[in-house]
């Protein structure tokens, strides 16, 4: 297993991560076997990795049991990772990104992982009710208190993100280390502002969803799909996909690069992941400990340069406004 550093911090993260989503069945798309997951958990720390995210959202709070369950006896080893914002109840204070509810939230997700500390705590979305400057004051005492090592961010837009560092910077802060955002050979739409700034800022990004809801395991054209985790799920055509005609010619050339490798077409698409700027960890999750043996292959694929150009042209998005005109200054 490969390992990077998240961000412009020293932490190591390892290039593969688990993302436990599926722990938990809320919303049709996981399960509540917490023997499964304890087997997923040991399976990912046997692979390398070091990395486990979750969210307080999560089936409201059992994936985050499960997994504090499941590594209790090497916490101290693992990175955990957290998010908080989305409604977790029907009271009106219940959510969101003001103090109040983060000083509840912390103390929820502390109980239910069974840790004292959370690594990494992410703001699961942008809360346009709350001023930033006290999201980020709350997060700043927290990380005093010794509750949380790091702070990150998710499905922010760049402007979003800049506004964050800005006031980091001005008031002595911590800083957002790293992004988790959408990100997949079918959707590159973070490469136009987010990926730069990630760069440029010295941030990781994590990558969730990075098969896209599964369809670039190529089952969806195999039409063999009906035990994806998407399929019968209250999230079907999550992530979207903008044109199914790129998608199924990006899901052929997976296929043919996999068969080089020995590997499906899903392994192929997380190893291209692995080597894109700013990258620092690729969440891959599954509700099968074989799929998941399967993804965890993707940590040994080397692609060849011709592999990886050729992944990356006939993936290329559309160039939008101003970055085009940019160009042609």
């Amino acid at each position: 297993m490969k390992y990077n550093k998240l961000g412009n911090t020293g932490l190591k993260v390892s290039a593969l991560s688990f993302g436990t989503m599926t722990f938990g069945d809320d919303w049709n798309i996981g399960f509540e076997d917490q023997k499964r997951a304890d087997e997923m958990v040991d399976m990912s720390i046997d692979a390398g990795i070091n990395l486990f995210d979750t969210a307080d959202v999560y089936s409201y709070g059992v994936s985050e049991e499960m997994l504090g369950k499941a590594v209790k006896n090497r916490r101290q080893d693992l990175v955990i990772a957290t998010k908080v914002m989305g409604a977790m109840s029907d009271d009106v204070n219940d959510r969101g990104l003001s103090r109040f509810h983060i000083m509840n939230s912390v103390e929820n997700s502390l109980r239910r992982l069974g840790t004292d500390y959370i690594d990494l705590y992410q703001l699961h979305a942008f809360d346009e009710n709350t001023p930033l400057e006290e999201t980020l004051r709350t997060l700043e005492d927290l990380v005093n208190q010794g509750k949380v090592r790091y702070i990150g961010m998710s499905n922010h837009a760049a402007w979003q993100i800049a506004k964050g560092l800005g006031l980091s910077d001005k008031n002595g802060w911590p800083r957002y280390a790293s992004a988790q955002m959408h990100y997949s050979l079918i959707n590159r739409d973070i490469e136009h502002e987010v990926v730069p700034l990630a760069e440029e800022e010295g941030m990781g990004i994590l990558v969730w969803s990075p098969l896209n809801g599964g369809y670039l395991t190529g089952k969806y054209r195999k039409e063999e799909d009906s035990d994806s985790r998407f399929a019968t799920s209250d999230l079907q055509d999550f992530p979207p996909i903008p044109d199914k005609k790129v998608a199924n010619e990006i899901v052929d050339n997976l296929t043919e690069i996999g068969s080089n490798h020995g590997v499906g077409p899903a392994e192929v698409a997380l190893a291209w992941l692995m080597e894109r700027p700013a990258v620092s960890s690729v969440l891959i999750g599954s509700r099968k400990t074989e799929q998941l043996k399967a993804n965890l292959k993707a940590a040994e694929i080397e692609l060849t340069q011709d592999e990886y150009d050729r992944l990356t042209e006939i993936s290329e998005p559309r160039t939008p406004y101003p970055q085009w005109m940019q160009n042609m200054m």
